[in-house]
């Protein structure tokens, strides 16, 4: 009889009901076809954009696979303390397990396929979220400067086609790369509003400039610094992009849900960073039209400087392939 037969013996069913309860674990959290609505949204505001549902989603399954891959981690750990323990009634060395090559092969591999998973729904996701319409049915240059934010809203609010001409990049917009000011619509003379850091929503009482955007319609965001690195972020956007000086970053969002949406500079930017604050309202296209207007009845036509100057070849430097 083995020396071991009679301690190990009773082990082995137990250790077979761990393995087994951990497996069915992992198939029960991974092979259900829930949607993002099925689970918690694991600290992540209400998504209230089209775009942002899919972030919610790779958020909540990278949660779900951290979970799974904890649960079997900390299974096997407490399994070897449990089952490996040292025996007080013996007090020789246990055998030594060594250049396994199915277990090195195993703490190998298994790692890099949980690493090219999370990288593919990672690229495929970013990917989509960064995609650009052929012509997007409104357009709103971002302007971030210390401490606070300007809105261009590149929209032709007088209704007349002539002013500018279409593909022409108006004044104030000279930086911002050819490639986006093709798609800018016809007679795009465009209003603006330039916050401040004492400025308050009226109808919130939160800090910073309100930012309209019309419920239901696809808005490219066209992001342009003025001075240093910020970051732009709609918190239940559920999306934040940098504003860099010198490079122009462009995301588009669809909203659907009307109300009045925190955001903030997600990069440390300077000693006021705290107070680049603004708000985000999101309204009808009717009343989204109406504020058009009324920035043009208080004379606030035209565009805020759009970036720090730079030449045609740097400006136009980088193309959609990059």
């Amino acid at each position: 009889m083995s020396p071991y037969g009679s301690d190990r013996s009773p082990r082995r069913p137990m250790r077979r009901k761990l393995l087994q309860a951990l497996t069915a674990g992992a198939v029960l959290a991974t092979a259900t076809g829930c949607t993002y609505k099925d689970f918690p949204r694991l600290g992540m505001p209400d998504p209230v954009t089209e775009e942002a549902p899919r972030i919610l989603s790779l958020w909540q399954g990278s949660w779900a696979a951290a979970l799974v891959t904890g649960i079997l981690v900390w299974g096997l750990i407490i399994w070897s303390v449990i089952f490996h323990r040292r025996s007080r009634t013996k007090v020789e060395v246990p055998p030594q397990t060594r250049y396994n090559m199915p277990i090195e092969a195993l703490y190998t591999v298994v790692p890099l396929i949980i690493v090219s998973v999370l990288f593919y729904f990672t690229a495929r996701d970013e990917s989509k979220l960064l995609s650009l319409s052929a012509k997007p049915q409104h357009t709103i240059n971002v302007v971030g400067f210390q401490w606070s934010w300007g809105f261009n809203y590149i929209e032709n609010v007088d209704g007349d086609a002539a002013t500018p001409k279409a593909g022409a990049a108006p004044k104030g917009l000279e930086s911002i790369p050819d490639r986006f000011t093709k798609d800018f619509p016809a007679g795009a003379e465009g209003v603006y509003e330039k916050g401040t850091p004492a400025d308050v929503n009226a109808e919130k009482g939160w800090p910073g400039p309100t930012l309209y955007l019309p419920k239901g319609e696809k808005v490219r965001f066209i992001l342009s610094s003025n001075d240093v690195i910020h970051s732009f972020w709609v918190v239940p956007f559920l999306f934040k992009q940098d504003v860099i000086p010198g490079h122009t970053n462009v995301f588009e969002v669809t909203p659907n849900e009307e109300g009045v949406f925190m955001g903030k500079c997600a990069e440390l930017c300077g000693v006021d960073h705290s107070r680049m604050l603004f708000n985000v309202k999101v309204v009808s296209p009717e009343e989204y039209q109406k504020h058009l207007k009324e920035l043009a009845e208080k004379g606030q036509t035209g565009f805020l400087p759009a970036g720090i100057k730079q030449t045609d070849p740097a400006r136009n430097a980088e193309t959609n392939k990059l």
